[in-house]
Formats: structure tokens, C-alpha cells, sequence
């Protein structure tokens, strides 16, 4: 995921606009404090916890909660604006806010950045399983721990 001359403001920008425009499109807010929340999560392309974010969201706002934070990931989730990374009880931005889709992250266990994949062959090999074991579906989301393509040369 480590991309030369990668304009990470520009990630930020990109996520808080495309949020901007599908909050505007569902009818909901998008209040300065949920901004904020997916502006500190786009902050890098790792996962990251609740309470990572409370801190540094307390460096702008001291009076700032847990109940705070909760709420706005919350929100963000409704809206598919982030994934919460099960195996790690961690949050990351969403690149693909504007399709509601399966998920497939793959996670650097050396730099800790996240990246989704769309993996459309192994989501629907996961559908036909799914429907031979006449199982309903809740939820799909596929976590792989390995090294990244800038990681993995690098660690012997």
C-alpha cells in the first residue's frame, strides 16, 4: 500500500467530500464532530481504535467522551463510510462508500496498513457456499494477515 509520491491529504479531502455529498444524497448530517471522527480515521491507511481517536480527538475537543466517539463510528458504519476491522476492534475509511459491497481486507502485519479489495471471485464462491448450506447471511467480511508487496521484500 506504500505508494511513492502518495498524496495522503488528498485521500483525506477525497473521503471527507464523497461523505459530504452521501450524507447530502441519504438525508443525514454530517455534523462537524462525525467529520472530524472520519478525518482522524483517513488520518493514515491503518486501522485504528476507538479510543486512539478519542485522544486525539480530545487534543481539539477536551470535553469529548467515549459515548461521543461511539456514536459518530456508529453512524459512520450506517453509512458505509468506514469498516471496522473485526479481529482487531479497529475502524478504517471505506474506499468504496457509494456501493454497499462484501468486504476483503487485507492487513500488513509489519506496517499495519489496511487495504480492501473488492475480490469479486472469492465473494461469490462465498455466496455459493452460503446458499448451499441454506445459511442467511448477516454480515461478510474476509480479514487476511500476511506482508505487503513493500513489506514483504523487505523482511527476511
Amino acid at each position: 500500500m506504500h505508494i511513492v509520491d502518495h498524496d495522503h491529504q488528498g485521500c483525506i479531502h477525497e473521503a471527507l467530500d464523497r461523505a459530504d455529498d452521501l450524507c447530502r444524497a441519504n438525508g443525514v448530517r454530517f455534523t462537524q464532530i462525525r467529520r472530524r471522527v472520519l478525518e482522524l480515521i483517513w488520518s493514515s491507511h491503518t486501522s485504528v481504535k476507538a479510543y486512539d481517536l478519542l485522544d486525539n480527538l480530545r487534543l481539539t475537543d477536551p470535553s469529548a467522551k467515549p459515548a461521543t466517539i461511539y456514536r459518530a463510528l456508529d453512524f459512520l458504519l450506517e453509512q458505509g463510510l468506514i469498516h471496522r476491522v473485526e479481529s482487531l476492534n479497529a475502524y478504517v475509511g471505506c474506499k468504496y462508500p457509494e456501493h454497499k459491497h462484501d468486504l476483503l481486507l487485507l492487513i500488513c502485519t509489519h506496517c499495519h496498513e489496511v487495504d480492501e479489495r473488492p475480490a469479486k471471485a472469492l465473494m461469490e464462491s462465498a455466496k455459493e457456499e452460503v446458499f448451499l448450506a441454506n445459511f442467511q447471511v448477516r454480515r461478510q467480511l474476509f480479514e487476511i494477515y500476511g506482508l505487503c508487496a513493500q513489506c514483504g521484500p523487505t523482511i527476511q
